[in-house]
């Protein structure tokens, strides 16, 4: 999954670039909060993940972080695309942005669950293999 985040936070960071690009050209930063939320939850956010999957492969092969992935990647453009037409002034999109982001919150949690059970210092996996093989 580490390197499917990394991919997909590519695409979110050319997404907010472009958006900050266009808004300062055309001198409208309305959607200055929509540029704010790619990029650190597009971008930062989702290539963080994407480094602790790739490090920890144990955390980045569970469960956990396919629901994580698709949880998070279907929800934060729900998030998104409500928030940009919130701001645009289409309040009747207020719920997209309430859905998509309370699913983007329990993915966050999800992942915080997955490194807090599947992410050990290399130390205690040595020891971890120690005990295995003395078995």
């Amino acid at each position: 999954m580490g390197v499917k985040f990394i991919h997909v936070s590519i695409v979110y960071f050319v997404i907010g670039v472009i958006l900050g690009m266009a808004m300062s050209m055309n001198g409208d930063h309305t959607l200055t909060g929509v540029h704010a939320h790619v990029n650190l939850l597009g971008w930062v956010s989702g290539a963080l993940a994407g480094a602790v999957y790739w490090l920890f492969p144990q955390a980045g092969g569970s469960a956990m972080a396919k629901i994580h992935f698709w949880a998070y990647n279907i929800a934060l453009p729900v998030m998104m695309i409500g928030l940009t037409l919130l701001l645009l002034g289409h309040g009747q999109y207020e719920p997209a942005v309430a859905a998509g982001g309370s699913v983007v919150v329990l993915s966050v949690i999800l992942f915080a669950v997955n490194v807090l059970v599947n992410v050990r210092s290399a130390g205690s996996a040595s020891v971890q293999k120690g005990k295995e093989k003395s078995s």
